[in-house]
């Protein structure tokens, strides 16, 4: 809702307050004010606009989704780095079942600038590969399939991954 600069300076004024209240002797005040004000802090590097989409696409609610990041006008000014690769990776998801080139493009986007769990990453470059296997791509689908699989480290996509496997053998 607002901007990461705004978040940091409203936290920064809360503990300026909470140090106030420490120093005129309201402890319980001024420990109240601090973890207030991790609020602000732990907004900064994870957008709730962000974490509300994530709940949505939890649901497989795509239009629901796409209506809350939607409301990030600009992401280049309003996100962080890492928050801005986890937009494009949203917006990646939704278009994979609309248009792949434009999917395509939003994955690229967001393995350059970063997302932050190996799974999500993991996930993208399995995404990547299945659209460069429906291009016949298929040199371009089996290094990112390698990729993906030497990312997931829990094997929670071993099954899509055996499956794209046998797939590009058909090819």
């Amino acid at each position: 809702m607002f901007n990461k600069n705004i978040k940091l300076v409203i936290a920064a004024l809360i503990i300026g307050y909470g140090v106030y209240q420490f120093i005129e002797g309201y402890i319980g005040n001024g420990i109240f004010l601090i973890l207030l004000s991790l609020i602000f802090i732990f907004l900064y590097f994870r957008n709730e606009i962000i974490l509300l989409a994530f709940l949505r696409m939890r649901k497989q609610d795509m239009v629901g989704t796409e209506k809350w990041l939607s409301k990030i006008k600009n992401p280049e000014a309003a996100l962080v780095k890492k928050q801005q690769g986890y937009y494009n990776y949203l917006h990646g998801i939704i278009f994979s079942q609309k248009n792949l080139t434009t999917a395509e493009k939003y994955f690229k986007r967001a393995l350059k600038l970063g997302l932050n769990m190996d799974y999500d990453v993991a996930m993208a470059k399995l995404s990547l590969a299945g659209i460069a296997m429906q291009k016949r791509r298929k040199r371009e689908a089996t290094t990112l399939l390698q990729e993906a699989k030497k990312l997931d480290k829990n094997n929670m996509l071993t099954d899509q991954i055996k499956m794209m496997q046998q797939q590009m053998k058909k090819i």
